[in-house]
C-alpha cells in the first residue's frame, strides 16, 4: 500500500536503533551538538503553540537536508534516509514532550471539557443514534479500535501517536469491508466510516484527545502527514469537531429527550459520589463548575428575599464550602494509569511471567483456532494487570505454579511481548542519554 506510511519498515523499532547509532559515531559530533543546542535554547523559551510548531518544523527540515549532505547516509536510499528523519523527530519530540504538550491552558481545558462531556453521551448513545446501519454494528468487534484509541496517552512521539489513530481506523475500515462483503452490498465509504469512528471515540474517550490532536497537527513532520495517514487523521479531527458539538439533534433525537438523558448520566455518574444536585439546573452546561451553578442559586435566593445583605453573606458563605465534583476514575482510567506505571517501571513486565501462555507462540498450543485464542487472551492479561496496576492492588493468578513461561521463553526471538517494542526503545533511549542530552 504506497500510502500506508506509519506501518511501512522505516517506521519500525530498527529505525530508532539506526538513528541512535548514527549519532554515537565520531563524524556525527556536530549533528550531536546542534540537537543539543536546539533543545535547550527550545526548553528555555515560554509556550507558544505556533510558534514553537514553526521552530520545530524548521529545524527538522534542516536537520534532514543535512542529513542527505553528510557522509554517513551517503549512497543511502530513500527509506533509510527516511528512517533518519523518524529517529530525529522522534527524539526531539520525546525531549520536549512535558514542554508542549498540553502546554495552553486553553487546550487543557477543551480536553477537561471535551472529557466530561463524553463520559457522559457514552451512557446513552447506540449505533442507531448515529444512522449506523445494521449491517455494520459490531459494538463487541469495536471494543478492539476503542483499545487502539485509549492506547495513544502511552507514547511520547506523534508518529507513534498517530499510528494509534491510524490502527483504530484500521481495525473500523476491515470490520466494514467484512461486513458488507458478507451481507453482498457494496463496498462502505465515508458516509459508513466516519459515524463509526465517532462511536467508537464517545465509547473509547481517551483523556486529553484534543490536546493530542493538536500535538501531531503541530509536531507531526507536515511531510509525512499525507496520503492514508492525512485521510484518517482528517477524519479523526471531524470526529472530534462533531462530539464537541453533539446536541439531540446530531443524535437523531429530540433535545428535550437529550438533556434528560445527559442529567440522567449526571445522576449516574456523580450521584454515587453524592455531589449530584438532583439536575435543579437543567439548563446548566455539561462542564461548568458546581461552584458556579450553586453561587448562581444563592443570587437567586437572596433577589427573593427581604434581608438581601444577610442573605448575601450566608449562602455566598455556604456556597463557597460546597466542595468541587470528585470524579469517579472510570474502568478506562484506571487501565490507562496502569499502562503507564507498567512501561515506566521496568520490573513490572516481570509480572506478566505469572500468566502461562502469554509470552507463548501459536504453535506451542493444540487448540483450535489458537491465533484467536492466543490474542484474547494476552489482551485480558494485559488489561488484568494494567487495572491492577490503577488500582495499587497485586496482580496474581490462580496459575503461577506453572512454570512453562519463563524468562528464556519472554527472550526467544520468536515470542511476541506487547511490551516488546516500547522497552526496547526506553532502553535505546537512556543509552543514548551518553551521547545526545
Amino acid at each position: 500500500m504506497d500510502n500506508a506510511e506509519p506501518f511501512s519498515a522505516s517506521t519500525a523499532p530498527l529505525t530508532w536503533h539506526d538513528f541512535l547509532e548514527r549519532m554515537r559515531h565520531p563524524s556525527a559530533s556536530e549533528f550531536v551538538k546542534s540537537i543539543k543546542t536546539f533543545i535547550v535554547s527550545f526548553s528555555n523559551n515560554p509556550p507558544d503553540p505556533e510558534r514553537d510548531s514553526a521552530a520545530v518544523q524548521e529545524f527538522l527540515t534542516n536537520m534532514e537536508t543535512a542529513f542527505r549532505a553528510h557522509p554517513l547516509w551517503a549512497g543511502r536510499s530513500e527509506e533509510e534516509l527516511d528512517s533518519a528523519g523518524e529517529g530525529l523527530e522522534k527524539y526531539i519530540m520525546t525531549k520536549l514532550y512535558t514542554r508542549v504538550f498540553a502546554s495552553h491552558p486553553d487546550d487543557v481545558k477543551v480536553d477537561d471539557e471535551l472529557y466530561e462531556k463524553l463520559a457522559l453521551v457514552q451512557q446513552f448513545i447506540r449505533p442507531e443514534h448515529l444512522d449506523i446501519q445494521p449491517t455494520y454494528q459490531n459494538e463487541t468487534s469495536w471494543l478492539l479500535a476503542q483499545k487502539e484509541l485509549q492506547k495513544i496517552n502511552l507514547y511520547k512521539a506523534p508518529r507513534d501517536k498517530l499510528v494509534c489513530i491510524l490502527s483504530c481506523c484500521k481495525v473500523i475500515s476491515n470490520l466494514l469491508f467484512n461486513a458488507s462483503t458478507d451481507a453482498n452490498e457494496s463496498l462502505p465509504g465515508a458516509d459508513e466510516f466516519l459515524p463509526v469512528l465517532i462511536y467508537v471515540t464517545i465509547k473509547a474517550n481517551p483523556p486529553q484527545l484534543h490536546s493530542n490532536l493538536l500535538y501531531i497537527q503541530r509536531y507531526r513532520r507536515e511531510s509525512r502527514l499525507v496520503g492514508e495517514a492525512a485521510y484518517f487523521f482528517t477524519n479523526m479531527l471531524s470526529a472530534e469537531s462533531f462530539v464537541m458539538n453533539i446536541n439531540g439533534e446530531s443524535l437523531s433525537m429530540d433535545e428535550t429527550e437529550f438533556q434528560k438523558n445527559m442529567e440522567s448520566a449526571q445522576a449516574l455518574i456523580y450521584g454515587l459520589s453524592g455531589d449530584y444536585d438532583g439536575g435543579q439546573s437543567q439548563s446548566q452546561s455539561i462542564s461548568e463548575p458546581k461552584e458556579v451553578k450553586k453561587e448562581n442559586s444563592s443570587t437567586v435566593a437572596v433577589e427573593s428575599t427581604s434581608s438581601s445583605t444577610v442573605a448575601v453573606e450566608s449562602t455566598t458563605e455556604e456556597a463557597n464550602k460546597e466542595q468541587p465534583v470528585s470524579k469517579i476514575p472510570s474502568v478506562s482510567d484506571l487501565e490507562n494509569k496502569g499502562a503507564s506505571m507498567i512501561l515506566k517501571d521496568e520490573t513490572s513486565i516481570k509480572e506478566f511471567m505469572n500468566f502461562p501462555y502469554f509470552y507463548s507462540r501459536a504453535g506451542d498450543l493444540t487448540v483450535g483456532d489458537v491465533e484467536d485464542l492466543l490474542n484474547s487472551y494476552k489482551q485480558l492479561v494485559l488489561k488484568y494487570v494494567s487495572l491492577a496496576k490503577g488500582l495499587g492492588v497485586p496482580a496474581s493468578s490462580s496459575e503461577t505454579q506453572n512454570k512453562s513461561v519463563t524468562t528464556d521463553a519472554a527472550e526467544d526471538e520468536g515470542s511476541t511481548g506487547v511490551f516488546s517494542e516500547n522497552t526496547e526503545s526506553k532502553l535505546a533511549e537512556e543509552r543514548a542519554e551518553d551521547k545526545v542530552q
